[in-house]
């Protein structure tokens, strides 16, 4: 199990980073808020998650451990795999993510695509008391600007956890025109509040 890769940032994409560590370089899975935490060439620590399955063998890295145990914890709820645990993390940063489920809230929980009022129903009920033995870190992880332009991660993020292009981009343009200075993981999290009021 690799559980930390450190090294060079070599590629910063929508959904990844490409990190060398020791020659190899390492493609890992991370939400938005996480690559806005990465500069192309710096050198970075990320904790991971190896999910392996028949046909592949998957890295998801997370700026620190609290996320990186909330995203096993989220999939220790039926129905839901890695990459709905980590759209809900791109959702919901982990201290909105304990808020709602420590309050019940639905509504914030069915945001997140592809959970519906019994899904969140569901991990309310499994998770409420279970959140609260993961640790929280000590201090806040340091952030970097994105180097892509936001809108057009945005929409590709929209676009890769499955709404239509057609369908994301004026939500997007909208989002940005109330919040112009708005990072990616800000913008993100409008977007998909945006969508999910009008699912």
């Amino acid at each position: 199990m690799i559980a930390s890769v450190r090294g060079e940032v070599l590629e910063i994409a929508l959904d990844h980073v490409v990190v060398e560590a020791a020659g190899v370089g390492y493609r890992l899975n991370a939400t938005p808020s996480t690559l806005a935490t990465l500069t192309r060439g710096a050198e970075t620590r990320l904790y991971t998650a190896m999910i392996v399955r028949e046909d592949s063998m998957t890295l998801f890295g997370f700026a620190d451990t609290e996320a990186r145990d909330l995203f096993g914890l989220l999939q220790t709820v039926s129905g839901v795999g890695p990459r709905l645990a980590m759209a809900v993390l791109a959702v919901l940063e982990p201290e909105a993510l304990r808020k709602a489920l420590a309050e019940s809230n639905v509504a914030a929980l069915t945001r997140v695509p592809g959970i519906g009022k019994r899904g969140a129903e569901r991990m309310v009920v499994e998770l409420r008391d279970k959140v609260n033995l993961v640790p929280v870190p000590a201090g806040p992880p340091g952030s970097a600007p994105v180097l892509t332009p936001v809108r057009d991660q945005v929409v590709e993020a929209l676009v890769g956890l499955g709404f239509p292009a057609k369908q994301a981009e004026p939500v997007v343009d909208s989002v940005l025109a109330e919040q112009p200075g708005a990072d990616t993981s800000t913008a993100l999290r409008a977007a998909l509040s945006a969508l999910g009021k009008n699912r």
